[in-house]
């Protein structure tokens, strides 16, 4: 893994994101190194050929900027958009956490990681009025699990925090996604999750974002699923998002869905 220190110029910028204002990374890459993620865009602005999930770039001043760019700025902030912010070496340079310090505490704060790491800082999740915490699940079956994300903890992990973020009084939510077509149960997700979640929340899979990761993997592990994903369309999508609200209706829970192939 590749770690670079570095001043960041701004540290809150504006975001397009669904139902936020602004986003926050404290980091640049992601030691995950998740097969279909779409921030590795970012590689296509880096100066060397290094490739998604074997470097890091740290905003060693994130806090300072954090402190005084947030005295301003009111609205949703997420954490985060081209990094986990609970990524392993969160444990060596606590960003995340001393950003959380030094962030205006009326800011409207939501979290998303694949980490576990994230209840380190329920103390100072206290501090905003405001906060919502979630983490994405993809899979309980660990094989497909180790395949799209290698180097992330595993499911079961993931839902243990969820269940101690609820039990601490968050507002919690579970990002299901992305979807695997043909892959994953989406029911057996739901059902593990609901019980400890205010939201669950769905993505498609976004494959034009990483395209040659994405069919590499399906042609290395499940090559009879090649042609399949080729023809995936709105069809297919629609008929997900009635799959989807039937079982928010069933387990009782608020659905948002977040989907890219489907024209609302």
């Amino acid at each position: 893994m590749k770690i670079r220190e570095i001043k960041a110029k701004r540290i809150i910028q504006k975001t397009n994101i669904p139902d936020a204002d602004w986003v926050i990374n404290p980091y640049v890459g992601c030691e995950h190194a998740c097969r279909y993620c779409y921030a590795r865009f970012v590689c296509r602005w880096r100066n060397t050929k290094d490739k998604w999930g074997e470097f890091v770039d740290v905003k060693v001043n994130a806090p300072e900027l954090a402190a005084k760019e947030s005295k301003t700025k009111k609205g949703v902030v997420i954490f985060s958009t081209v990094c986990d912010p609970y990524q392993p070496i969160e444990r060596k340079y606590r960003l995340t956490r001393k950003i959380l310090q030094n962030l205006n505490p009326n800011m409207y704060v939501v979290i998303l990681t694949k980490s576990d790491l994230v209840l380190r800082d329920i103390d100072v999740f206290k501090r905003f009025k405001n906060i919502e915490i979630g983490l994405t699940i993809t899979t309980f079956d660990e094989k497909i699990r180790k395949i799209w994300e290698p180097k992330s903890p595993s499911s079961e992990r993931r839902l243990k925090a969820l269940k101690k973020l609820k039990q601490e009084g968050f507002s919690t939510y579970a990002f299901i996604a992305p979807i695997f077509p043909y892959l994953v149960n989406l029911e057996d997700v739901v059902k593990k999750v609901a019980p400890y979640v205010d939201v669950l929340m769905f993505e498609d899979l976004n494959i034009n974002a990483a395209k040659q990761e994405i069919f590499s993997t399906l042609k290395e592990h499940f090559p009879q699923l090649v042609e399949k994903y080729k023809k995936l369309d709105k069809k297919f999508w629609l008929e997900k998002i009635k799959e989807i609200k039937t079982l928010g209706k069933k387990y009782k829970k608020p659905v948002e869905i977040y989907f890219k192939h489907v024209t609302w």
